[in-house]
């Protein structure tokens, strides 16, 4: 609990602070903050003595990465799209209602969308989140979105009734766009990876600034985020299954 009182909008906090978000006395949170502190999953600023997360959680989350078989399986098609489009190139699953990204490959272009490794986005408002939520059951989805659909852009989908109606065409296609949905002059195209129960268990996006990426250019290059995905759910399919050449 303690751990997950730090997140983007406050990645600093005060013991005092953070005894108060976990309902605990000041003394057990000090108590458990020195353990955290000595195996390094925190760290305290000894002049301000604010509290964040340290550097044991990053080798953690490189070790998850490293060992994630989407992730590893997905990477040269996500850089193979990357020339294709010249756009920045992400792979994602869901969090409860985020996405949250494994992979980042990069625009060369020097105009670019700022994306990093562990980012969470709502799902509602997202083209990777809409292409997850489009193969879940309406019953899922209606949970998610239960957790709150806030108003980022003038062009956020405002109620669930309208996110519903939004899906069914995004499976039709195969693939769903969002025009600066989630932030102001930056749109995307994606399309969900999908196993063979046809469950979505990742999206791949191509995302970029709205002056590039025009409606008519993301219909225009979604078959091809399409045919990626489905090239990495094949590459994932296939690692998970068993050697039968193997002795034993």
């Amino acid at each position: 609990d303690i751990l997950l009182c730090f997140s983007s909008q406050t990645p600093q906090l005060t013991m005092t602070q953070i005894a108060e978000r976990v309902g605990m006395n000041k003394s057990t949170v000090h108590r458990l903050l020195g353990t955290l502190e000595r195996r390094r999953f925190v760290q305290r600023n000894p002049a301000t003595g604010y509290y964040q997360l340290g550097i044991r959680l990053l080798q953690m989350a490189y070790l998850t990465l490293g060992h994630n078989d989407i992730r590893r399986n997905a990477e040269p098609f996500l850089h193979r799209l990357c020339e294709q489009h010249r756009e920045t190139i992400t792979l994602s699953v869901l969090d409860q209602a985020d996405i949250v990204f494994l992979d980042v490959i990069e625009s060369p272009q020097r105009v670019k969308l700022a994306a990093s490794v562990g980012q969470r986005l709502p799902a509602f408002s997202t083209a990777a989140g809409k292409a997850i939520l489009a193969y879940l059951p309406t019953d899922t989805v209606l949970r998610i979105v239960e957790r709150g659909m806030p108003q980022f852009t003038p062009y956020t989908i405002r109620t669930k009734e309208e996110l519903i109606s939004n899906l069914e065409p995004i499976r039709e296609q195969g693939f769903a766009i969002s025009m600066q949905e989630y932030e102001d002059g930056i749109n995307a195209v994606a399309a969900p990876v999908l196993n063979e129960e046809n469950y979505p268990i990742a999206a791949v996006t191509v995302a970029g600034p709205s002056y590039r990426l025009t409606r008519e250019k993301m219909l225009e290059i979604g078959p091809s985020v399409r045919v990626i995905s489905r090239l990495i759910a094949q590459e994932v399919a296939l690692a998970s299954e068993p050697d039968m050449t193997a002795e034993g």
